[in-house]
């Protein structure tokens, strides 16, 4: 322990009077630093409370320009987005949407984690090029893909069918989910896999028992981030559906019509659309998270 002499006594109360600006001034700036980010953050938030408002407003008050802030609320856009006006029921395209996201994402896990745990665990020879290969099929325009796509669906007799859909999804998200967990199985400890192996467990066995529960959090992330993409897909949905498998975002595109755009009801389409990918990303948002943050610290 140091203590001070007769000569440090004048040498250190200057120093703590030097350090107290430097205190505050470093106070300032974080407290500046967490306003400009709540600043940023309602900014990002606004658009989505706009829209949220919007929906309760009918639809005369939604297309007044400047919108009024004060105008009454009402549930008449979700009255006629649930179809009690028109008698277009909702449901359908939701469960299409929901059905083509849970399963291909589903299949995509199935595909990707062996995948990923030959990439990066059970390194295959040249696994850089199969790296590059998988990132080279996302290069392709989606749209230079349609027509094939489109032809070869007609002729197999898939077209409106939401299989197809799910085919789709998974071949499509199926690359960067390879990508995403191959950066996670690489931070999985080699040792306990060995040992695991040592003790006759097989590949299936080290996969979903050893594996995945360790890797938990980023598959959470890829999973969620696979489901949001499959959810919004709207170009081949939009072509290759027509009524049986009709998709939510496809859904939405029908209140726009020759009569004008009818804001209310679109706003209101929106947020009940919107609510499955929230009620996901809240549920996973821990596992998020950590997925996202895994191999950031070592």
């Amino acid at each position: 322990m140091s203590t001070l002499t007769a000569t440090d006594g004048p040498k250190a109360v200057p120093a703590a009077r030097r350090a107290a600006p430097v205190e505050r001034r470093a106070r300032r700036r974080s407290a500046s630093l967490g306003l400009l980010a709540w600043v940023v953050g309602i900014a990002f938030c606004l658009p989505a409370i706009w829209m949220l408002l919007t929906s309760f407003h009918s639809e005369p008050d939604a297309a007044t320009n400047p919108p009024s802030l004060t105008a009454p609320l009402t549930l008449d856009s979700y009255r006629a987005f649930f179809g009690t006006g028109s008698g277009a029921s909702p449901w359908p395209p939701l469960i299409n949407s929901l059905t083509s996201s849970v399963f291909s994402t589903l299949f995509v896990l199935v595909l990707a984690l062996p995948a990923a745990y030959a990439l990066s665990i059970k390194r295959v020879e040249k696994w850089t090029d199969v790296m590059f290969f998988f990132l080279s099929t996302k290069m392709l325009p989606v749209v230079a893909g349609l027509l094939p796509v489109y032809l070869f669906a007609k002729n197999i007799g898939m077209l409106d069918n939401v299989w197809l859909l799910v085919i789709l999804y998974t071949s499509m998200n199926l690359p960067i989910a390879v990508w995403m967990m191959q950066s996670f199985l690489a931070d999985v400890p080699v040792s306990i896999i060995e040992a695991a192996q040592v003790d006759g467990a097989r590949l299936p066995t080290v996969l979903t028992r050893v594996v995945a529960p360790i890797a938990a959090p980023g598959i959470a992330a890829t999973a969620l981030i696979c489901f949001i993409f499959s959810w919004n897909e709207l170009l081949f949905a939009r072509v290759l559906t027509g009524v049986t498998a009709q998709t939510a975002p496809v859904f939405l595109t029908g209140f726009v019509t020759s009569q004008g755009l009818f804001l209310a009801q679109l706003c209101a389409a929106s947020v009940v659309v919107s609510l499955p990918v929230l009620a996901a990303g809240f549920a996973a948002q821990d596992k998020l998270v950590q997925g996202l943050s895994l191999g950031a610290v070592k």
